[in-house]
Parts: structure tokens; C-alpha cells; sequence
């Protein structure tokens, strides 16, 4: 009886972990992991490692408490503006704010994980030309909507992703999840992402390179209790932080727990960057339910923005005889 017992403890010992069971993560009807449900990614860790946390990868708990206790002090919109035009500025008050109001629970002092500096790497030669002749095109006269920023045109919301990071607000995301596939809805600008999951030994080319979509083409699979999502062509207007229309981006979902999810992504562009970089969120179940964000509801910005530019050119050529401050736009 005794070697029975030795024999079965023994094997307990050398039995591979399973994972989903000692953290008590939901199943599917199929045995995968149950990523169904609504998500936030809220945070006040930082994207980038600030230069006086340099060489800190983690928090303490003491200093995540300080840090939290800063950032929220400083980020307070409530605070009256010293001129009307800080008053003006900070409309936004913390009314529509959803920052989150504490760092992300591994207690890393960045999102950025890789490179060990916490920052995102240097760009090429020609991702920094390109960024220059943006923020040339910024400055000047908008001649049509096509010159304005794809935010400021409720096309795509900085935070719907790939990759998804988290902003000032809106940091919520709805996920539908089946055999064959899974989607994503962004509560920012309401974006969907539809991800077909190959099977094991699968196989799915992504799209034609002539075709460009603003989230991309995701395929995604399952690597045990892990799914892998794979996104490649974007369009030259999807910039991740100086990314191309080459950025290809690979993005790993894993419970960690019933209600937290570690969300890793990888960024490989080498025409944009000096090298891949990855980030970590970890991301909480959230009550919901998501509400739409309308962006385009009651938005006078965009017309208001180009008849402003085209009283200034009116102005310019009564004055000068000429339009000043536009151009032909770059192609």
C-alpha cells in the first residue's frame, strides 16, 4: 500500500501543470478558454518609462501608491484654468475621463516591456522623414477633410487597436466568442474587429498586400491556452507610434485569472523601427454594458475647421492678393 501511495504521489509531482485549472479560468463548450465578455484596459501606468523612473523596471507597492497619488493629482481636469483659454482647453472635464485610478497589477513602471528601457525604439531614417512631413501637414491650412488626423475625423479611435492601448477615455471592449471565430468591439469610435481561429495545422494566407484596410487583416489561432492574433496590412494612415503601411502586429490573449486577462503585443515594422518591441496590459472584466460612441453626433468640428480655412484664405487674398498658408496636397 505504501508504494501505491508513493507511487501515485510521485505522480502528482511530475504531472505537467495545468494552468486554466490552478487559476480557475472559464471554459468554453470546447475547452477553450472563455475571453467572452467586456474587457478594460483603463490604467495610470505609463506607455513609455518615464526618464525619473529610468533603469526601474517595477514598482514597490509604496511607490506605485506615491505615483498613482501624483498622476491623478496632476491629470485632475476639475482645476479651474489660470485664462480663459485654460478654461476653454480643459472643457473636458473629469466628467469624461476613464483613465483608470490605479497602475496595472504586475506593478511594471511602463507598458513598453521590450526593449528593457521601457521605451519605444528609435525610428528609421525614413519613419522620422515621414513623421517631419506629417506634422508639417498638421501645421498648414486644411484643404479638405483628408488632411485632418483620422481621430479628428471619427474614422479610428486611437485606442481601438491592433494594437490596443489605453487612453483618457473609452478603454472598454466587448469580445463574442465562438468555435471559429472571435470579434472585438472598440468602445472608441465603436470599431469591430471580426478574427477568423484556425484549427491545429490550419493554415490561412492573409489578404492580397494590394488590399489595405485601417485595423488591418487578423488571423488568429490557439497556442494551448494562449490566443495568438497575426494583423498585417494596414494602411500608410494607421501610424502606431511611427509605424508604416509594413506593420505587422502580433498580439497574445491569456487568462491569468477569472476576471484578468494578460494582453501582449508585439510590434515588428522594419521600416519604421530600429527593432521589434513588445507591450504588456493587463486587462479587467468589466460590468458594462458598452454604450456607443457617436462620435459624429452633434460634430460641428470638421465642417467648422475647413470653413475657418477657407475664411483665412479669403482674408489672405483680399490682403496680399494670394492665399497664404496652403499648398497642394502631398500625394
Amino acid at each position: 500500500m505504501r508504494s501505491v501511495a508513493l507511487f501515485i504521489a510521485a505522480a502528482i509531482v511530475l504531472a505537467p501543470r495545468n494552468t486554466a485549472a490552478q487559476t480557475n479560468t472559464p471554459r468554453t463548450s470546447d475547452g477553450r478558454p472563455e475571453l467572452q465578455g467586456i474587457w478594460s484596459n483603463a490604467t495610470l501606468t505609463p506607455f513609455e518609462r518615464p526618464a525619473e523612473l529610468e533603469g526601474k523596471e517595477f514598482f514597490t507597492e509604496a511607490d506605485a501608491a506615491e505615483f498613482t497619488r501624483a498622476t491623478l493629482e496632476r491629470a485632475n481636469r476639475d482645476r479651474r484654468g489660470v485664462t480663459p483659454q485654460e478654461d476653454v482647453e480643459a472643457s473636458y472635464n473629469e466628467a469624461w475621463m476613464d483613465r483608470g485610478t490605479k497602475t496595472f497589477s504586475n506593478l511594471r513602471t511602463s507598458i513598453v516591456v521590450d526593449p528593457a528601457n521601457g521605451r519605444v525604439p528609435p525610428l528609421t531614417s525614413a519613419a522620422r522623414e515621414a513623421a517631419v512631413a506629417r506634422a508639417a501637414l498638421q501645421k498648414r491650412r486644411p484643404e479638405g477633410p483628408e488632411d485632418l488626423e483620422l481621430w479628428t475625423r471619427c474614422i479610428l479611435g486611437r485606442t481601438a487597436g491592433p494594437p490596443m492601448v489605453p487612453g483618457a477615455y473609452n478603454n472598454n471592449y466587448q469580445f463574442v466568442q465562438t468555435r471559429d471565430s472571435i470579434a472585438i468591439d472598440s468602445e472608441m469610435i465603436h470599431d469591430v474587429r471580426i478574427i477568423p481561429l484556425l484549427n491545429q495545422g490550419e493554415t490561412r494566407p492573409h489578404i492580397s498586400s494590394a488590399i489595405r484596410l485601417w485595423m488591418g487583416d487578423s488571423v488568429g489561432h490557439w497556442e494551448g491556452d494562449t490566443l495568438v492574433v497575426d494583423t498585417t496590412n494596414f494602411t500608410d494612415k494607421t501610424q502606431f507610434h511611427g509605424s508604416d503601411r509594413n506593420l505587422h502586429v502580433i498580439e497574445r490573449f491569456t487568462l491569468t485569472g477569472p476576471d484578468t486577462l494578460r494582453y501582449r503585443f508585439t510590434i515588428d515594422d522594419p521600416t519604421a523601427f530600429s527593432r521589434t518591441w513588445t507591450g504588456e496590459i493587463i486587462m479587467s472584466r468589466a460590468a458594462g454594458p458598452i454604450y456607443e460612441y457617436a462620435c459624429h453626433e452633434t460634430n460641428y468640428s470638421l465642417p467648422d475647421i475647413l470653413a475657418g480655412a477657407r475664411a483665412e484664405e479669403k482674408r489672405d487674398e483680399e490682403k496680399y492678393g494670394r492665399r497664404e498658408g496652403s499648398g497642394t496636397r502631398p500625394k
